[in-house]
């Protein structure tokens, strides 16, 4: 009897039936889920932007100097840059800044001829935006985050007159001034390694507009290194006291994204 017993156990734990029961037993237990990532994360993007300026130029009410250096003669025009761009980001929230000092010069010719037939422009052009973010739309391939900030303005101008009443004659002015933006920053991953990136902002503040905007591609090096390679073009329109800076900075911009 017993060993009936034994060969009935035997059978019914072969049983397909019985291998059913084990398969649901082992769809019951749970997966283990993937540990969300929490805490701040930061990345530094040192970048080169190839921008060239055009637009209007003045100071102390002199006469208007026009001004149209493209970029494919920035490397006659710029004598200095330096450009930095940082994030930290936790979760749905970002904070971020820019940084960019550019020093260029050009000549250009005045708008009526009388008072000087050319001159000679350096402008020393300082940038600095610090700004918060939030993603409103996320997933797998990317966010879009809504964004405010403040970017600091500072910049010199020397221009120097060549012909007409004016001749030989030098005059250097500068305005500090603050903007308040707001706008859309944003990523799309197209597949592991190569993705979209951009922003656009708008503002004013001391300036009657300041506006900013940038789209490129970028590819994932590694876990730590990104590259991107994109188009930037920025535009201001500042006038006080005489002195004018209505300019539009535009050009390629290449960086290099470190994480950390």
């Amino acid at each position: 009897m017993k060993s009936i017993v034994k060969v009935c156990l035997i059978w019914a734990a072969l049983s397909p039936a019985s291998a059913g029961a084990a398969d649901l037993i082992v769809a019951a237990a749970p997966e283990p889920q993937p540990v969300a990532e929490s805490g701040w994360t930061f990345s530094v993007t040192p970048y080169f932007w190839a921008a060239g300026l055009s637009g209007e130029l003045s100071q102390f009410n002199l006469p208007v100097v026009d001004v149209d250096a493209s970029f494919s003669d920035i490397f006659d025009n710029l004598d200095f840059a330096a450009m930095l761009i940082g994030e930290a980001r936790n979760g749905p929230y970002s904070l971020f800044g820019d940084l960019i000092y550019v020093k260029l010069g050009a000549s250009s010719d005045t708008p009526l001829g009388i008072a000087a037939d050319s001159a000679d422009v350096d402008a020393s052009t300082f940038a600095g935006l610090v700004g918060a973010g939030y993603s409103v739309l996320e997933g797998p391939t990317g966010r879009l985050d809504v964004v405010g900030g403040v970017r600091v303005w500072s910049v010199d101008t020397d221009i120097s007159f060549s012909g007409g009443i004016l001749d030989g004659q030098t005059r250097s002015d500068g305005a500090t001034w603050v903007d308040g933006l707001v706008g859309v920053r944003g990523n799309y991953a197209f597949t592991p390694n190569f993705y979209a990136t951009g922003w656009g902002l708008v503002g004013a503040g001391g300036a009657d507009i300041d506006w900013d905007l940038m789209a490129g591609i970028g590819y994932n090096i590694n876990e730590t290194f990104s590259a991107t390679l994109g188009y930037r073009a920025l535009g201001v329109d500042y006038s006080e006291d005489g002195f004018l800076f209505d300019v539009v900075q535009q050009g390629p911009i290449a960086g290099l994204t470190i994480r950390f």
